[in-house]
C-alpha cells in the first residue's frame, strides 16, 4: 500500500458498505471494471497505470460516495511508476507514403503494358482495312483499271515483352498532401498518459507523454484512443481541432476513430 495516500482505500470501502452498495454496483454506476474498483479500495496503484488515471478514477469514486475529492491528491507521481513499455516497431510515415506511391506506379505500369499493345493492334487493323488503289501498266503502255479491293489486314502480334520498361512514376504531390492532412494529431500542453489501439487490436502506443510533445498517427492506423488529463491535450483531424468534452469522464477521454478518421465515443 503506497505511503503517499494512506487510508483512502479503506475510507472508500467503509463508505460503500455504509451506503449498502456492492463493488458491482459501484462499477456499474461509474462504468468501471470490477478490477479497477477493487484496486482503488486496495490502493493497489500498480494495477491502474499512470497517476493521472488513478486520480481521475479516485475522484469519481469519492464523488459517488460524497467524500472529499481532495483525498485523491494524496496519490503523487512518485508513488506510482508506470510500467516500462517497449515501443512497437513501426514504419516511418514518409516510408509508408513512398510505399503507397510505388504501389500506384506499379499499377500504372501494368495497365500500360496491357493497354498499349491492344491499342497498337487496334490501330493497325483500322489502317489496314482502308481500300488500297493499285495501278499497273499493260504491255502496250496503257494503264489498267484501278484495283479498289480492300487489302488484307496484316496480322499483328502483341508482345508484352517487346515493350520497354518504364520507371515507376511518383505519386502526385496533391495526393501526399491529402494523406498528410488526414492524420490524427495530438498536441500536449501538460503531461498525459495515452493509450492508442490499432484496427488489429494491438497497442500502437502506451506511454506517459510530457508537456510540449506531439503525436501524429496516419489515418487508418488508429481504432481506439484513451487520454488521461484530457484537458491538456489538443486533438485535431484533417486540420480541425476536435471537441473532446463529449468523450470525457473525470478528465479521461475515450473515443474511437473510424476508417475515414471520424471520432466517436468509445464503449467502456
Amino acid at each position: 500500500m503506497p505511503a503517499s495516500s494512506p487510508g483512502v482505500g479503506e475510507r472508500l470501502r467503509e463508505a460503500r458498505m455504509e451506503t449498502g452498495l456492492t463493488i458491482a454496483d459501484v462499477a456499474t454506476r461509474l462504468r468501471m471494471q470490477l478490477r479497477v474498483v477493487e484496486a482503488l479500495e486496495a490502493e493497489d496503484w500498480a494495477r491502474l497505470g499512470a497517476p493521472v488515471f488513478i486520480r481521475g478514477q479516485l475522484r469519481s469514486y469519492l464523488r459517488l460516495l460524497k467524500l472529499p475529492e481532495s483525498l485523491a491528491d494524496g496519490v503523487s507521481d512518485a508513488s506510482v511508476r508506470p510500467p516500462e513499455l517497449t515501443p512497437r516497431t513501426y514504419t516511418p510515415p514518409m516510408q509508408r507514403m513512398l510505399d503507397k506511391a510505388m504501389g500506384r506506379a506499379v499499377y500504372v505500369v501494368i495497365t500500360a503494358l496491357i493497354a498499349v499493345p491492344v491499342w497498337v493492334a487496334t490501330r493497325s487493323h483500322v489502317d489496314n482495312s482502308r481500300p488500297v488503289e493499285t495501278a499497273s501498266l499493260g504491255l502496250d503502255g496503257s494503264q489498267s483499271p484501278v484495283d479498289t479491293r480492300p487489302a488484307r489486314p496484316t496480322p499483328v502480334t502483341a508482345s508484352l515483352g517487346a515493350l520497354p520498361k518504364r520507371a515507376p512514376a511518383a505519386a502526385p504531390a496533391g495526393d501526399l498532401e491529402t494523406q498528410a492532412s488526414a492524420d490524427l494529431v495530438m498536441r500536449f500542453s501538460g503531461d498525459s498518459w495515452i493509450e492508442v489501439i490499432g484496427p488489429d487490436g494491438v497497442a500502437v502506443e502506451q506511454a506517459l507523454v510530457q508537456a510540449g510533445q506531439e503525436r501524429r498517427f496516419e489515418a487508418g492506423t488508429v481504432a481506439r484512443v484513451k487520454l488521461g488529463n484530457a484537458n491538456a491535450v489538443e486533438v485535431s483531424r484533417d486540420g480541425d481541432v476536435q471537441d473532446l468534452s463529449r468523450f470525457q469522464r473525470a478528465n479521461v477521454a475515450r473515443f474511437t476513430v473510424s476508417s475515414d478518421g471520424a471520432l466517436a465515443p468509445a464503449a467502456e
